[in-house]
């Protein structure tokens, strides 16, 4: 049984950081890519970052790109989430997601999902 756990999640003022992380058991960690999503109240769930299986690629989403950063500990069967210089509109809950393919955008694409931690940014 596939489980993603994430952490790391909490309120913090505009401007400041939040490291995200997310525990994966029951797969082999190091044949997938990893995403990060977000979902906001009334939105459909976004993409945010992905991670190649060996951390050779990475991408970003627009509006994250060169304040968030994506990595990943094969050994530790952990993807992280870095995020600096929040804003307001970086609130949501943030899944961690699993899936072969590490170019899919689409939420709907990733196979394995986690049952997401808030992030809340106060202006």
């Amino acid at each position: 049984q596939v489980q993603l756990v994430e952490s790391g999640g909490g309120l913090v003022q505009a401007g400041g950081s939040l490291k995200l992380s997310c525990a994966a058991s029951g797969l082999t960690f190091s044949r997938y890519a990893m995403g990060w999503f977000r979902q906001a109240p009334g939105k459909e769930r976004e993409f945010v970052a992905a991670i190649s299986w060996n951390s050779g690629s990475t991408s970003y989403a627009d509006s994250v790109k060169g304040r968030f950063t994506i990595s990943r500990d094969n050994a530790k069967n952990t993807v992280y989430l870095q995020m600096n210089s929040l804003k307001a509109e970086d609130t949501a809950v943030y899944y961690c997601a699993a899936d072969r393919s590490y170019s899919n955008t689409l939420y709907y694409q990733w196979d394995y999902w986690g049952q997401g931690t808030q992030v809340t940014v106060s202006s």
